[in-house]
């Protein structure tokens, strides 16, 4: 048996070079950026510790600067693990905003100081020395590891193995047998709860595990 072997992560922030100040801008930067800068607003997202409210940046920016809380929502119902290649995410974010602007008339312009800046990022990937062997020493890791190593196996996860399941679901299923365990955290959705939420989430259900292992000795 493999053991589960966390690692952490750390993105070092570059500009684009680009900046928009109204809904056609935004539109026409996400349409011309690199695929870096759009998987950067869209899938690290979770990374930054927003308020759950939106979903990506694009989203956020729309709602908070333009004050244009509806076409936010239809950008925050935009779910990137729906899609396995970022330009496809792409088209649809474009589709969203080109629709939204056939039908209603383009929010005002942000306030000075309150731009989009498109930006990238580079994830930088190193191990914590953290090591699980088994399901109690996984659940003692998962209460302490930080917030960027949770991102990086559950939320990343999901990409790396092209959107199939997170490292944790895989490791459950795959090292340890525990099926009924791997599908709970595989049907969870990354959209309903912060860092700190999901954090709690799994440890409860991987905790009932435990117990209920324990009870059957």
């Amino acid at each position: 048996m493999k053991p589960f072997v966390f690692k952490q992560c750390t993105n070092i922030l570059r500009s684009a070079q680009r900046r928009a100040g109204t809904i056609r801008e935004l539109l026409h930067g996400i349409k011309e950026v690199s695929d870096a800068s759009v998987f950067h607003h869209t899938y690290k997202y979770f990374l930054k510790g927003h308020i759950l409210e939106y979903t990506n940046d694009f989203a956020q920016w729309v709602g908070e600067s333009l004050e244009e809380h509806t076409l936010a929502e239809h950008l925050s119902n935009v779910d990137p693990y729906d899609f396995n290649k970022t330009t496809a995410l792409r088209e649809k974010i474009v589709w969203v905003i080109d629709d939204y602007l056939a039908h209603f008339p383009a929010p005002r312009p942000a306030m000075k100081g309150n731009e989009f800046y498109f930006n990238e990022s580079v994830t930088i990937v190193f191990p914590t020395g953290i090591v699980a062997h088994n399901l109690a020493e996984f659940l003692q890791a998962l209460k302490y590891v930080d917030n960027s190593s949770l991102y990086y196996h559950f939320y990343e996860g999901r990409i790396h193995g092209i959107l199939g399941p997170d490292d944790f679901s895989l490791w459950l299923k795959e090292e340890l047998g525990e099926t009924e365990l791997s599908e709970k955290l595989i049907h969870i959705d990354p959209f309903m709860y912060d860092m700190e939420g999901m954090r709690r989430l799994i440890v409860q259900m991987v905790e009932q595990k435990v117990q209920k292992d324990m009870e059957t000795l």
